[in-house]
C-alpha cells in the first residue's frame, strides 16, 4: 500500500500526526506501562531493604521483634549476625541482578527478533512476577530463609526482566518512524521513571502490614499487566492491515529516510549505502540479524560504550543518592527519598526536549554531546552546592536533565535508529538484537560501577565519586 508522494514529503511533525492512529496510541500506552511495571518491582525491592534487613538480623538488634512474633519463630529467620552483613548481602543481590540482567539482554534481543515479541514480553512479565512473589512473599509466609535460594531467584529474575526493554523498543520502532521519533521516544522513555514512582507508591501503601505485601501487590499488578499485553499488544502495523514503516519510506529521499544510518557522514559512498550484510532473500521473508552482524553495524559499539558510562552514573544515583545524603549530611531517609525524585523528573523533561530538538536538527549526536558537556557543570555544581534542599534539588534536576536525557535517548530512540538503518533493509528483524546489545552493555557498566563507587567512597571521599561521575 503506497503513500502519496505529497504525504511522504511533508515535514516530519506533520507526517507524524497524519500517520498516527488509535493503534499507535494503544501501542504507546501498553509498552509504556508494561516496562513501568517491570521497573516498579525493582524499585519495590530498593524501598523495603530496611525491613528485610531487620527481618534477617537477630532480635537483640531489633527491639520490636519480641512484640511481633514468638522468639522461636523470629529466631528461625536469622541469616546474619548483624545489620551490616545483611545490608552487604542486599547489595550483593543488586549486583547479581544487574549482571544477570545484562547477560539476559544480549540473549533476549536475539530471541525477540526470532519469536513473537508479544509472547516474549508477556512471558517475561508474568514469570518475573511469579519470581518476585516467591522471593518476597512466599518465603516469608512459609518462613523459609536461605541465602542461596534468594541468590538463585534473583539471577532468574534478572534474566526474565531482561526480556522487557528489547521487546518494547522493538515494538515501538515498528510503529513509529524516524519522523518525530526523538520526541515520541523521549516522552515514552519516561516509563522507567514512572515505574520508580509507581513502585515507591505501591510499597509505601502496604509496607505497614509487612514487606511481603509490598512484593505481593507489585507482583500481582505486574502479572495482570502481562496478561493484558498478551491479549492486547499489536507488535507491528501489518497485524491490522496498515503499511509497515519500510513500505512507507522506500521512496523517500535520503535526508528524510526514516531508515537512514544515524552515524553515517555525508561522504559515504553510494555503494556502502546499498550494501546489505544479509544475503538476498528470494521470498522477501525477513530474517533475524546475527549477534556479531548487529555489533558491526555503524554506531552500535560506540553508542553501547557511551550508554555504559551514562547508565553507570544513572544507577549510581539510583542506589547511592539517599545513602549519600543520609550518611554525609545527616538527612532523614524520607527527605533523601523525596530529593532523589528530582533526578528522575529532570531525566523525563530532558529526554523529551532533547528528543524534540534532535528531530528538528535531524541529528542526534550533536544534541547528546552538548548535553553531556553541560552535565559536567551540573555535577560539579551539585557536589559543591550548599546543603539546602532547594539548592540540591535544582542542581539534581539539572543533572537529571543533562545525563538522564541523553541516557533515555540512547536506550530508546537511538537504539531504534540503529536497528532500522539502511544496512539492515534486507532484515527488518534487528531492532530487539541491537537494543539488547546497547542496553546489555549499559547494564554491565552499571553493575561494575556500583562496586567502583563503593570502592572510591571507602578509600577516598564522596567528592572523588562525583569526579568519577564527571569522567564518565
Amino acid at each position: 500500500m503506497a503513500v502519496p508522494g505529497s504525504l511522504r514529503r511533508q515535514p516530519a511533525n506533520r507526517g507524524l500526526v497524519s500517520h498516527c492512529t488509535h493503534h499507535h496510541i494503544v501501542v504507546f500506552l501498553l509498552t509504556f506501562f508494561s516496562y513501568s511495571l517491570l521497573h516498579a518491582s525493582r524499585k519495590t525491592f530498593s524501598n523495603v531493604k530496611v525491613s528485610i534487613s531487620n527481618q534477617w538480623t537477630p532480635s537483640c538488634l531489633n527491639s520490636t521483634a519480641p512484640e511481633r512474633r514468638p522468639y522461636e519463630l523470629w529466631n528461625s529467620s536469622h541469616l546474619f549476625p548483624n545489620a551490616e552483613e545483611a545490608t552487604l548481602f542486599l547489595g550483593t543481590l543488586d549486583t547479581i541482578f544487574l549482571f544477570s540482567y545484562a547477560v539476559g539482554l544480549f540473549v533476549s534481543g536475539i530471541v525477540g527478533d526470532r519469536l513473537n515479541l508479544r509472547w516474549v514480553l508477556s512471558f517475561g512479565m508474568c514469570s518475573s512476577a511469579l519470581v518476585v512473589f516467591s522471593f518476597g512473599t512466599l518465603t516469608e509466609w512459609l518462613h523459609f530463609y536461605n541465602k542461596w535460594f534468594y541468590c538463585c531467584l534473583w539471577v532468574v529474575n534478572g534474566l526474565l526482566q531482561s526480556t522487557g526493554w528489547p521487546c518494547v523498543v522493538a515494538v515501538m520502532g515498528n510503529w513509529f518512524g524516524k519522523a518525530g521519533r526523538g520526541f515520541v521516544f523521549g516522552l515514552w522513555s519516561a516509563c522507567a521513571s514512572v515505574g520508580n514512582i509507581l513502585g515507591a507508591f505501591l510499597a509505601s501503601c502496604v509496607l505497614k502490614y509487612g514487606y511481603e505485601y509490598a512484593f505481593l501487590v507489585t507482583a500481582s499488578v505486574q502479572f495482570a499487566g502481562g496478561v493484558i499485553v498478551f491479549f492486547g499488544l499489536l507488535t507491528s502495523p501489518k497485524e491490522v492491515g496498515l503499511p509497515e514503516l519500510g513500505a512507507d519510506e522506500d521512496e523517500v529521499s535520503v535526508e528524510e529516510d526514516a531508515n537512514r544510518p544515524l552515524m553515517s557522514s555525508d561522504d559515504v559512498d553510494d555503494d556502502d549505502r546499498n550494501y546489505s550484510i544479509q544475503a538476498a532473500d528470494n521470498d522477501n521473508q525477513p530474517k533475524a540479524i546475527g549477534f556479531f552482524q548487529a555489533c558491526c553495524l555503524p554506531g552500535v559499539v560506540l553508542y553501547s560504550l557511551a550508554y555504559a558510562c551514562l547508565k553507570l552514573v544513572n544507577y549510581s544515583f539510583f542506589f547511592w543518592l539517599p545513602f549519600y545524603l543520609s550518611n554525609n549530611f545527616g538527612w532523614k531517609e524520607a527527605e533523601a527519598d523525596q530529593l532523589s525524585i528530582w533526578y528522575d523528573v529532570g531525566g523525563i523533561i530532558g529526554g523529551t526536549i532533547q528528543g524534540l530538538i534532535s528531530d528538528v536538527l535531524q541529528k542526534r549526536a550533536p544534541v547528546l554531546a552538548v548535553s553531556l558537556l553541560c552535565a559536567v557543570g551540573s555535577l560539579f555544581g551539585y557536589s559543591h552546592s550548599e546543603y539546602l534542599f532547594c539548592t540540591k534539588a535544582v542542581f539534581l534536576s539539572l543533572s537529571g536533565f543533562f545525563i538522564g536525557g541523553p541516557s533515555n535517548m540512547i536506550s530508546s530512540a537511538i537504539s531504534a535508529d540503529l536497528g532500522r538503518q539502511d544496512l539492515v533493509k534486507g532484515s527488518s528483524e534487528a531492532l530487539a538484537t541491537v537494543t539488547g546489545i546497547v542496553d546489555g552493555t549499559g547494564s554491565i557498566g552499571a553493575a561494575v560501577g556500583q562496586y567502583l563507587v563503593s570502592l572510591i567512597q571507602e578509600n577516598l571521599k564522596w567528592m572523588w565519586v562525583f569526579y568519577f561521575f564527571i569522567l564518565m
